[in-house]
């Protein structure tokens, strides 16, 4: 039996999940239940993961999976637990033909990987096809995907970390509170998160050691959206 807060910030993490591939960070914890403190947040944490609901993987910060849901969420499994698979996968992420492969045949997609992203210091701008990976389809919605792989830090605190390879919804725009691909000045590609201030552009790291950077609208150009992560250990 969970409590309400307890509930609340299961719920969010397992929606965060679903729509970006990362965990929350425990501002965004603390702020979506009205909290003071991330003490709070700790002993919900603590207390989902004392009841099976949440694990947190080791050596990984703050890296989080929903392991089950409450029964109630799921009436249509007659009182079974169901298990949340995070949108996070690690191994070997080696290269594979470009020739797609139908999910219904090889059992995973093929996506090409675009180059470099810049979650740090800038790095030039999304680069040709070098090769491409093999996804499983439930990490991809529709639409068109594409890959890149992170370099640098500004998004450690978002559970981005240097080496990662981030899957993108191809799409020209998002909302607010997103992370997304933009391409500052025709030149530059980094991997930040989506504010909207006024006509103002800002594009906000995770990591405090990064400022926010503004732009105006006609400098910002939204090359897709996170959807997925993957990472090689």
């Amino acid at each position: 039996m969970l409590t309400r807060k307890q509930h609340e910030l299961l719920m969010f993490i397992h929606e965060r999940m679903k729509e970006s591939g990362i965990p929350p960070s425990f501002d965004e914890m603390k702020e979506a239940l009205d909290l003071k403190s991330k003490s709070g947040i700790h002993r919900l944490i603590t207390a989902l993961e004392e009841r099976g609901f949440i694990r947190r993987l080791p050596n990984r910060a703050r890296a989080l999976e929903v392991v089950k849901l409450p029964d109630s969420m799921n009436p249509s499994l007659g009182g079974k637990k169901s298990k949340f698979e995070p949108s996070v996968i690690e191994g070997n992420l080696g290269k594979v033909p470009t020739k797609p492969i139908p999910a219904s045949e090889g059992g995973s997609i093929t996506v090409p990987v675009m180059g470099r992203i810049a979650a740090g210091t800038p790095i030039e701008a999304i680069q040709t096809h070098s090769h491409s990976i093999m996804v499983p389809p439930e990490m991809l919605g529709s639409g068109e995907h594409y890959a890149l792989e992170v370099r640098g830090d500004s998004m450690i605190d978002a559970g981005i970390f240097d080496g990662d390879t981030v899957l993108i919804r191809k799409q020209d725009s998002a909302g607010t509170g997103e992370i997304i691909v933009a391409l500052v000045d025709e030149e530059e590609a980094t991997l930040k998160r989506l504010r909207k201030k006024g006509n103002a552009i800002a594009l906000e790291a995770a990591n405090p050691a990064y400022e926010t950077r503004i732009f105006g609208p006609d400098r910002v150009k939204v090359q897709g959206r996170l959807v997925g992560l993957l990472r090689r250990y």
